[in-house]
């Protein structure tokens, strides 16, 4: 047996609001045309996108934080590109640009997808790019639907 979503991934009269990275612009951009192509695919309108850009990874959770605040979207998607160099600022970005992401989503309580890529050489994100922007998409709407479940059934806390 395959694990399942909850429901079925649709994105119909959510809004979404997208901070792209643009360090390692190219990765970026291929990450976006994922996330777009996934939000088209599960309805959501492109009037109901908002989308920044940001310098790099550690910029992004003030870009979701400023969305996040207007309580105006249903859930938000992080792009950004890290490519291990040759000292320790990669683990440094890394984790704290995973660490902002995740507690601007609990903090302000919105469903946030991470598609923050984090490898070792510019081949690895080459490859992963577009599709890592595809599921970040997916999980942002997957987890805006599930919040969205869990206040209608057994009310907001």
């Amino acid at each position: 047996m395959a694990l399942q979503p909850l429901m079925k991934l649709r994105g119909s009269g959510l809004r979404v609001g997208i901070v792209t990275a643009r360090f390692n612009a190219p990765i970026c951009e291929k990450l976006l045309a994922g996330a777009k192509k996934a939000l088209a695919e599960m309805g959501v309108e492109p009037s109901d996108i908002a989308e920044v850009t940001v310098p790099g990874a550690l910029e992004i959770a003030f870009a979701l934080q400023a969305f996040a605040s207007t309580e105006e979207f249903d859930a938000l998607i992080a792009l950004g590109c890290v490519i291990k160099g040759d000292t320790y600022h990669f683990e440094i970005v890394c984790n704290e640009s995973a660490a902002g992401i995740t507690r601007v989503g609990l903090e302000l309580d919105v469903a946030i997808g991470n598609g923050v890529l984090t490898t070792y050489t510019d081949e690895q994100a080459e490859i992963r790019a577009e599709q890592k922007g595809y599921e970040a998409a997916q999980a942002a709407v997957e987890m805006a639907l599930l919040q969205e479940w869990t206040h209608s059934k057994f009310g907001e806390s």
